[in-house]
């Protein structure tokens, strides 16, 4: 009898020596003194479904310190909280930060996680006659401004020899473009997570293209630096940072215990989360900053710049902090 969700063995393999790897490394420094961070609360954006249920899924959800979570589901919220000193730790993609450089806001990128990149798709709908990114012309297309699908939707339209000019462009929060997409307002949409696979397996929506090789699938952590100059702050976020390290590698070797963690958090049933799971660009992990993260950033303020959405252009280096670098090196393959 086949597994209900199959999973590549090799890849399972690979994974668990990893986490054995990541776990002797965790003890190692779970050994040092420690500081007493029973008086700390750390003060953690979230996305519903993401990395609260992931650290109790996990098993990493039992911190020495508290964590004030709070469901902000857009990367500009969480720099526009951190800037406002309402946040110590955020997450997002490559997009927000280039703003924030350009604006010079208070927030610095510590850590990146690599995710699924054929989960940001551009979408066709399925009575729709387009077949190729060509066939946008002249069509409304949906996409959410100043994200990761406003950046890969012009890379896709450029490499068709089409801009923004050639379409209809509507900018949409996904929750509305999902609505949009439902009634036929839209012939074609850019999104990413939950909204388009309900687009693909409640509207029948065909996938056109995805991410990958348009997007380098870096999507950087962001902290506030005033909890960067706080002792005790710092060693709680060294911690949690860690902690999430460990849960991202746990992800790939044991992804129905977590998706049904985010079903119940979500809404959205675990097959399809599984289905999700189970095309994906790529495993999960969690890494340090590296020269290529940051050549990758400053290429995508670059291009902003050149298609227009940034006034001026955006030096994203002084916002990359590589000071936990040492404690988030992951293990040899």
């Amino acid at each position: 009898m086949k597994p209900e969700f199959p999973l590549d063995r090799r890849r399972l393999l690979q994974t668990a020596a990893a986490w054995s790897a990541m776990a002797a490394t965790g003890a190692a420094r779970a050994a040092a003194p420690a500081r007493d961070l029973s008086g700390v609360t750390l003060r953690v954006g979230t996305y519903k479904g993401l990395w609260r249920p992931l650290l109790q899924a996990s098993g990493q959800a039992n911190t020495p310190y508290k964590i004030d979570w709070r469901e902000l589901n857009n990367g500009v919220l969480h720099i526009e909280a951190i800037n406002g000193d309402a946040l110590d730790l955020g997450s997002g993609s490559e997009i927000p930060p280039v703003f924030a450089a350009r604006q010079k806001s208070s927030v610095k990128l510590v850590a990146v996680t690599h995710e699924d990149l054929n989960n940001q798709a551009t979408l066709a709908r399925k009575d729709s006659p387009i077949r190729s990114i060509a066939d946008f012309k002249g069509k409304r297309v949906g996409y959410v401004r100043a994200t990761t699908s406003h950046y890969y939707l012009a890379k896709q339209l450029a490499e068709a020899g089409l801009s923004f000019s050639d379409i209809q462009a509507v900018s949409l929060t996904p929750a509305d473009g999902l609505s949009a997409f439902a009634r036929g307002d839209l012939d074609a949409w850019a999104i990413y997570g939950y909204n388009g696979q309900l687009a693909r397996t409640q509207y029948g929506a065909r996938t056109i293209k995805t991410g990958v090789g348009y997007l380098s699938g870096n999507f950087p952590i962001y902290v506030n630096p005033r909890a960067l100059d706080d002792a005790l702050r710092r060693a709680a976020l060294n911690d949690l940072l860690q902690r999430l390290q460990r849960s991202f590698a746990w992800i790939n070797g044991n992804f129905l215990a977590y998706a049904r963690a985010q079903s119940a958090e979500t809404r959205v049933p675990v097959g399809d989360l599984v289905e999700l799971f189970n095309g994906r660009s790529g495993d999960y992990s969690l890494g340090p900053v590296t020269d290529a993260v940051v050549h990758s950033h400053q290429e995508v303020a670059d291009t902003f710049l050149k298609i227009g959405v940034l006034d001026g252009p955006a030096d994203v280096k002084p916002l990359w902090d590589r000071s936990f670098e040492s404690v988030l090196r992951l293990p040899a393959a």
